[in-house]
């Protein structure tokens, strides 16, 4: 059996050559994946100067072995979440998710990366079988306190596709993981910034900071070190001793197939098992296609990965018979003991970021917006939360007040961007957020030609809609309402339709 990730089969990488000298920067980021290279990104956009380094080739590890998933759904069920931290921080975890979405979306829009980034609805669900009164009862009170909480949940007795009982989160995504560090990589060089592949890290040592590589030295202020499992760096033998101990590292495996056009709605799937499987469906030209994941084990517990792949090629071809099976891999997921991630210092100026559990293309982009902000001396309302030597949090934590003032709050209604002036860009049955006379104007055509203006402001709390391209409508990523084309509302919590705007020659 030949295994290799769909994504590496599907995108090619620029890769770099070695350190060959030393050099003086402010930061030394180690680690080509998702974390580092969104890490050295947004220093570089901060104004700072780094050394990303790669011991290998970039996105070649397990960047490349994900389903890349975008949610801000931890593993951890929110219920959970908030009998074990607090409603408070259990609302902060699944925002740092929504944070990681809203920053990669961002990026994406302006550096104009094609890499099939999607929003898309995500299904938490019932596994296959008669679900009992228990599962359902769960699933609604995992859908009423999400809502409760301001994310877009609502339960479903029968979600599509699987038919089971489950609860839909709105404004998830999902991209193509390998094409989306390709367009960050082509950002990073210049203006003192640097980047080396096949370069692998030997020592950090400190009195002044630097990193050992290649026989030379990266003398720097910080440290981060954002590979799939923690270096030992300035951390000491002990110190990286026990911090192991808190992580679990775990194998997880996914198959790719093709399938018939429209034989599955374009949505992320997740349930309620133990371990849990995971879907996602994208649309192809010609074909569309599944990735199917699951079938978890500690790592090195098992002698035979072939039969994992035989449980899921079984489980998805029940699902959808049709299906063409062309992919094979595995990757390694590390948990942690509590749920959470952990992300901050280890060492004074060494920064790691870990554990993120099954959700590493969100919480490693988090991971690289907590690290900017400590090394460019931001507060951020994570650090506590992820802390690395967290505690017992406190269950007394105002937690709107005390991050109304940071970046991603004082946006949360998604105002990124002006829009979009042209009318003549909509096709039929598409719609986009333009401006007219300076207001946001969700504007959509149908399919006989007909242009509808209706205001792009959300009549819940003001946040910015967003088109639906699958259900053709306007959905609010802050808090889950939808409307219709013609602006009526179809799911709440908004209760007014969407204004009348006057209409412009096209």
């Amino acid at each position: 059996m030949k295994t290799q990730p769909y994504w590496e089969s599907t995108a090619e990488i620029l890769q770099f050559g070695p350190l060959k000298k030393s050099i003086s920067v402010d930061v030394a980021v180690i680690g080509g994946g998702i974390t580092g290279v969104t890490a050295a990104y947004l220093l570089k956009k901060a104004g700072a100067s780094f050394a990303l380094l790669e011991k290998g080739g970039f996105a070649g590890g397990e960047t490349s072995h994900t389903t890349a998933h975008l949610t801000y759904v931890t593993d951890l069920r929110i219920k959970e979440l908030a009998r074990d931290f607090g409603l408070d921080h259990a609302r902060a975890a699944w925002d740092a998710g929504q944070a990681a979405m809203d920053q990669i979306f961002k990026i994406v829009e302006s550096e104009k990366i094609a890499c099939e980034f999607a929003w898309v609805p995500g299904y938490l669900h019932a596994p296959p079988g008669e679900p009992d009164s228990e599962t359902a009862q769960r699933l609604k009170e995992d859908a009423q306190l999400a809502a409760e909480l301001g994310f877009g949940a609502a339960y479903m007795k029968s979600i599509p596709l699987m038919n089971r009982p489950g609860v839909r989160f709105s404004n998830q995504a999902k991209f193509h993981p390998r094409k989306y560090i390709a367009g960050l990589l082509a950002k990073l060089h210049g203006r003192g910034c640097h980047v080396y592949g096949q370069t692998e890290v030997s020592e950090i040592a400190e009195e002044p900071l630097r990193v050992k590589a290649n026989g030379n030295e990266v003398r720097c202020a910080h440290v981060f070190i954002a590979t799939h499992v923690p270096l030992q760096g300035l951390s000491g033998t002990l110190g990286a001793t026990l911090f192991q101990t808190k992580l679990i590292p775990t194998t997880s495996y996914a198959i790719g197939a093709k399938i018939h056009k429209d034989e599955a709605p374009e949505a992320s799937f997740w349930d309620t098992g133990d371990p849990y499987d995971y879907l996602r469906i994208d649309r192809h030209s010609g074909n569309d296609y599944a990735i199917f994941g699951g079938e978890d084990h500690k790592t090195g517990q098992i002698s035979n990965p072939e039969e994992r792949y035989a449980s899921l090629e079984k489980k998805l071809h029940a699902l959808i018979p049709g299906a063409v099976i062309d992919h094979y891999w595995s990757g390694q997921v590390i948990e942690t003991v509590d749920g959470l991630p952990f992300i901050g210092e280890t060492a004074p100026r060494q920064l790691v970021a870990t554990g993120f559990s099954g959700n590493g293309m969100t919480l490693g982009t988090i991971g690289a917006i907590m690290a900017r902000d400590a090394i460019t001396g931001k507060r951020n309302p994570w650090k506590n939360l992820f802390s690395v030597d967290r505690k017992k949090l406190a269950s007394a934590w105002d937690y709107l007040k005390e991050n109304k003032d940071y970046p991603y709050y004082m946006i949360k209604d998604r105002l990124f961007g002006a829009g979009s002036q042209s009318l003549r860009g909509i096709r039929r049955g598409q719609g986009k957020v333009v401006i007219i006379k300076g207001e946001k104007v969700a504007a959509s055509r149908n399919d006989d030609g007909r242009l509808t203006f209706k205001s792009a402001i959300c009549t819940h709390m003001g946040c910015l809609l967003r088109w639906n391209k699958t259900e053709k409508t306007w959905d609010c990523p802050c808090h889950g309402s939808r409307f219709d084309a013609n602006g009526k509302v179809i799911a709440g919590p908004a209760e007014t339709h969407l204004e009348d705007i006057e209409p412009t020659k096209d």
